[in-house]
């Protein structure tokens, strides 16, 4: 029941301003007590999409007011957005932190630290027959670096926000073997600024892999 009245909400079929059906009707549609119905409706409100207002009912609030990084909201938004317009925010803010994150691993990372880099790098560039195999070590590669930062809740935001978008096949798009022959260059350049200490470069070039990426693979709205 939460997880269809967030859809609802999210793709406005019940818009801001508006008020949920009276509890009679929502216990009909979806065959459960008024108790189950306030419940869930509190979970939504703390959720931040609705607002339970006494002799007002329950009104559904602005999407300004919505907790993104909650995994149900996050999962609805990303499949509704239609013209790529939050898939553009999300990428901005992913970047902005790994630029960060890449910087600060360049002055701190350790042996072990290179070790696992090194490991993704390597399974990425004995997989690109595989994109499967291919994809799930760029995304180690990336946690490596964002562990190597000491940056804990960076890394949190970061894979919340992925992991969720990478659900969308708007997101992540297809690999082919050139794709994956330039994403594994950029890794390299990224690998290698962070094992000579330069955490300017670093910061480059994992923004520019990350905005190169998506700029490759963004669907037309």
């Amino acid at each position: 029941m939460v997880e269809q009245l967030v859809d609802d909400i999210v793709r406005g079929a019940l818009r801001p301003g508006s008020t949920l059906p009276p509890e009679a009707e929502l216990c009909e549609e979806f065959g459960v007590s008024r108790t189950v119905i306030r419940e869930s409706v509190k979970v939504i409100q703390e959720k931040g999409l609705v607002r339970i207002e006494h002799g007002r009912g329950t009104q559904v609030t602005d999407p300004r007011q919505w907790n993104l990084l909650d995994d149900v909201v996050l999962t609805s938004v990303i499949a509704h957005d239609e013209n790529v317009t939050f898939l553009d925010e999300l990428v901005t803010v992913r970047t902005a932190l790994e630029a960060e994150m890449a910087a600060a691993a360049a002055l701190v990372h350790t042996p072990d630290d290179d070790q696992r880099v090194a490991e993704a790098l390597g399974v990425m560039r004995a997989n690109l027959a595989s994109a499967p195999d291919f994809g799930a070590a760029d995304v180690r590669f990336h946690d490596a670096i964002m562990a190597a930062s000491r940056n804990r809740l960076g890394r949190a935001i970061v894979n919340s926000i992925h992991d969720k978008a990478r659900t969308s096949m708007r997101y992540h798009g297809e690999y082919n073997e050139v794709v994956m022959r330039q994403t594994l260059d950029e890794h390299q350049a990224i690998s290698d600024a962070i094992a000579a200490g330069d955490p300017g470069a670093a910061a480059a070039a994992m923004r520019a892999h990350i905005l190169g990426s998506w700029s490759r693979r963004r669907p037309a709205p």
